[in-house]
């Protein structure tokens, strides 16, 4: 048996949000075909991202010898994460206001070797055909007080699906490598550990990664000597 076949539109070329492709104004339903809808179009702007960075990847590799990037990784939040950061910031449990007000639900973090790449990545980003830009916060020129580091990037992502063009915000997080081994254990011991920390170990975390700062100064200056 033969599927219906899909209803071509007459603005297939025209770029628009995901919240004007569906009704989003209903309570989020995991189990409905809104939810999947949405979360599989994170998932392709994710994928095109991800392709165009790795492609930004290999390009330094072979043309330049040099490795600008390390590795790349991805995820699509959980329902879970997602519910609860609506809950904390008092949001209703729209697709609508989690289209609008959730910014990290397809996030890509990029790995670089040295903290100059990290504004290198970021101009090259700004410079992809048909990214756009929407929120940049530099904690690394500022780190958070608790001594997290990172480059924080929400874009819009156009992608093509075969009967609409979208824009899709995906949250892009770009560290050195020793910024990601403290934030992988940061995040580890405050998060996944039943333990509560005492004012001391978070003074210790800070410090932890203020030698992280240093470790990633004094291998940029030995670098640029070499």
């Amino acid at each position: 048996m033969r599927g219906k076949k899909p209803k071509v539109e007459n603005n297939k070329n025209e770029l628009i949000r995901i919240d004007s492709l569906l009704d989003t104004s209903d309570e989020i339903d995991i189990n409905s075909d809104n939810f999947n809808k949405i979360m599989f179009i994170y998932s392709v702007g994710i994928k095109e991202l991800q392709t165009k960075i790795e492609i930004m990847k290999d390009e330094f590799k072979i043309f330049y010898d040099y490795d600008l990037i390390d590795h790349v990784q991805t995820r699509i939040k959980s329902i879970d994460s997602i519910k609860k950061k609506m809950q904390d910031r008092g949001l209703k449990f729209t697709y609508k206001e989690m289209i609008q007000y959730i910014n990290d639900i397809a996030g890509v973090r990029i790995i670089c070797p040295m903290q100059k790449d990290i504004f290198s990545i970021r101009n090259l980003i700004e410079q992809l055909p048909g990214i756009r830009i929407s929120k940049e916060k530099d904690y690394v020129t500022n780190p958070k007080k608790s001594g997290y580091s990172s480059y924080h990037l929400v874009l819009e992502v156009p992608i093509v699906l075969s009967q609409k063009k979208l824009y899709v915000k995906v949250e892009v997080q770009i560290r050195t490598m020793a910024m990601d081994f403290w934030a992988s254990l940061e995040h580890r011991i405050k998060y996944k550990s039943t333990k509560q920390l005492t004012k001391a170990e978070s003074k210790d975390l800070v410090n932890y990664a203020k030698m992280v700062r240093k470790l990633d100064n004094k291998m940029m200056l030995i670098h640029g000597g070499n």
